[in-house]
């Protein structure tokens, strides 16, 4: 963008010297103006700088005093140049489009004038008075562009921000879940613990060190999701979804055995890699979310089978268990699969659950690849 303004600002010197600007005895004047508010919106200027204001007052004042010195004392003709005025007028947008309003009406004022007088250079005639208000538009126009590049900005900054607050708000179901999953199984191993303390002193070490791994692992979800969730713009490295996906389904379910829940079975059929990562996560949420359930309300059952099917154009996901069903809480309302069936949903994805035909309590979904 900067090459290309430079390129259009040399071919307008050239015009204004094959124009006769030339013989201007002011010419170099003319050519350092043009120069100087080229040098004002050159660089890059982030919203709300101090800087590009006080360069366009400077710039636009130098300016005004030229054009006031050559009308009072004697126009030159053909000193009125269109470099100098097309860089004004990209300084004017330029303003609107960073500079806080305060700071940028002084500026936008004596940037206007510039540009406006800047044809009495040439003479006071009625045709160059036309051409003062013609540029006077035109410096009306810049400030139209220069706002609507600052809308178009503030739209696409409040979009940002908005997706940035539905990630937070992702963030908090994952933080749930995460959390949810590991507390239980340590509470599951500390009573398990406390009934074999007596018997046998060596699996309780053991599971200590079970119940030590999981705080260790729930601490760090914690922190990195808390982290985001408190400054996003702080972490710009952290991770904007769950790691986590099918190909982490094994690990899973022997963590949930290993916990101290019924046994885990995982069925696996099909490249559980390559997925899309929404679908991936997603498949990997529900599996932990139906593991956690089991956990906390079916710890009669037997077994929990986990069945991941990867066909042609969908991913099937069951997680069943022959325990009883779940009776809900008035008292402790769960907002867990609340949450993953928006979450399925948002992947293009269903997700059902429900008692099984056979007894237990069945959990269904399906994404489509």
């Amino acid at each position: 963008m900067q090459v290309a303004g430079l390129g259009a600002m040399a071919l307008l010197g050239l015009i204004d010297v094959s124009a006769g600007m030339a013989q201007s005895p002011l010419l170099g004047v003319q050519v350092l103006l043009a120069m100087a508010a080229a040098a004002v919106w050159l660089p890059h200027y982030r919203p709300g700088s101090r800087l590009l204001p006080a360069a366009a007052i400077v710039v636009s004042t130098a300016s005004l005093l030229v054009t006031a010195l050559i009308w009072v004392a004697d126009p030159y003709e053909g000193l009125w140049g269109l470099a100098e005025s097309a860089a004004l007028l990209v300084v004017l947008a330029v303003v609107t489009r960073h500079v806080r309003t305060g700071p940028a009406v002084l500026a936008l004022v004596i940037t206007g004038a510039a540009v406006s007088v800047m044809p009495l250079r040439a003479g006071d005639s009625a045709i160059y008075a036309t051409f003062c208000l013609i540029q006077a538009l035109g410096a009306a126009g810049a400030i139209g562009v220069g706002v609507a590049l600052r809308t178009m900005a503030g739209n696409r900054q409040r979009a940002l921000d908005s997706v940035r607050s539905e990630q937070r708000a992702e963030f908090a179901r994952d933080l749930h879940d995460f959390i949810a999953h590991h507390v239980t199984g340590i509470v599951v191993q500390a009573q398990g613990a406390r009934f074999i303390a007596e018997q046998d002193p060596q699996r309780v070490m053991l599971a200590l060190e079970q119940i030590e791994q999981a705080g260790t692992e729930t601490m760090a979800s914690m922190r990195r999701m808390v982290g985001v969730l408190r400054d996003p713009e702080s972490k710009p490295d952290a991770p904007l979804a769950p790691v986590a996906g099918v190909p982490e389904l094994a690990p899973l379910a022997e963590q949930f055995t290993a916990a101290g829940g019924p046994p885990a079975r995982l069925h696996l059929e099909g490249d559980p890699y390559g997925l899309p990562v929404e679908v991936s996560t997603s498949a990997y949420r529900v599996v932990m979310e139906a593991l956690t359930n089991v956990r906390q309300h079916a710890p009669q059952a037997n077994a929990v089978d986990v069945w991941v099917r990867r066909a042609t154009d969908q991913l099937l996901i069951r997680v069943a268990n022959d325990g009883p069903a779940p009776r809900p809480s008035l008292d402790r309302p769960g907002y867990g699969l609340v949450g993953l069936t928006e979450r399925v949903r948002a992947a293009g994805g269903q997700i059902v659950s429900g008692p099984g035909v056979d007894g237990g309590w069945v959990v269904d979904a399906v994404f489509p690849l």
